[in-house]
């Protein structure tokens, strides 16, 4: 076979090849669209025959119209800054005081004896169950509302990065001795290293919970961000204005999980497919 006739005949067979893979990765987002454009196409339909109340529940028409309203206004685009900025700035405090005192009682027998037992307490209280106290000591103010996120995420930040740590094979450690390792490189070669997949977690997880106390938190006497707009439109009866709040709130949530999950893939690129 001369070389042009191979190379005729390798085209299609990495045209295949690629197919497959092309097609693998439509395919992922493709199946994850279906069940919520059924729920949307249900909803209007719904909506459109009339088995709902516009007042009840605002077809998607309606609540796109509400998105566009606000978004005209300059409303939607201030509150979004505020309410990332109240969440970046709990989950920035909670997570990384929780990841201390994770690394510290992972470490060290003594420090989980210091105060796992309380965290282990607080972990049990529901944040919204804090509003009142928080209000008291901290006022109505931008103060009670970080509080409130700080609050909320440090337990699952600490919990994750503490198992993390407790869960790395001994065998590991026993290959850092019997290598003379330091303590500190130990834990900068091996344990750290080895934990990273579960402090990531910690973090995704963290930043989930953030989000949700960010939810309680702009119900104390909010003065902007998304919160301030949900109450605005609880006020004048807006349940179109309420359900884009709202969905906002899930959108959120979904686009600070896939940045956590590409940072993961990227921090954990030796995992390969894995992740």
């Amino acid at each position: 076979m001369s070389p042009r006739e191979s190379t005729l005949t390798a085209a299609p067979v990495a045209a295949l090849a690629a197919g497959p893979s092309r097609f693998t990765t439509l395919r992922e987002p493709l199946l994850r669209a279906i069940v919520p454009v059924l729920l949307i196409v249900v909803w209007q339909l719904a909506s459109s025959l009339g088995l709902v109340s516009e007042f009840v529940l605002p077809a998607p028409a309606s609540v796109l119209a509400a998105y566009r309203e606000l978004w005209q206004a300059g409303d939607l685009q201030d509150a979004l800054k505020i309410s990332l900025a109240r969440a970046a700035l709990g989950l920035l405090i909670g997570g990384g005081t929780g990841l201390l005192l994770g690394v510290a009682a992972g470490l060290s027998r003594p420090a989980e004896r210091g105060f796992d037992t309380v965290l282990q307490m607080v972990r049990t209280i529901p944040f919204i169950a804090l509003v009142p106290i928080f209000v008291v000591w901290f006022g109505i103010g931008e103060v009670s509302k970080i509080a409130l996120i700080v609050g909320a995420s440090i337990s699952p930040m600490y919990l994750s990065t503490y198992h993390a740590i407790r869960g790395i094979d001994p065998k590991l450690l026993e290959l850092g001795r019997t290598f003379h390792l330091s303590r500190g490189h130990q834990i900068r070669l091996i344990i750290l290293p080895t934990a990273l997949p579960g402090i990531l977690v910690g973090v995704r997880y963290s930043a989930a919970i953030a989000l949700l106390a960010l939810v309680a938190a702009e119900q104390i006497n909010a003065s902007a961000g998304i919160g301030f707009i949900l109450n605005n439109a609880n006020q004048f009866q807006r349940t179109d204005i309420i359900i884009a709040g709202i969905l906002v709130y899930a959108v959120l949530g979904i686009g600070v999980d896939a940045l956590l999950r590409l940072v993961e893939r990227k921090v954990l690129v030796w995992r390969g497919a894995h992740v």
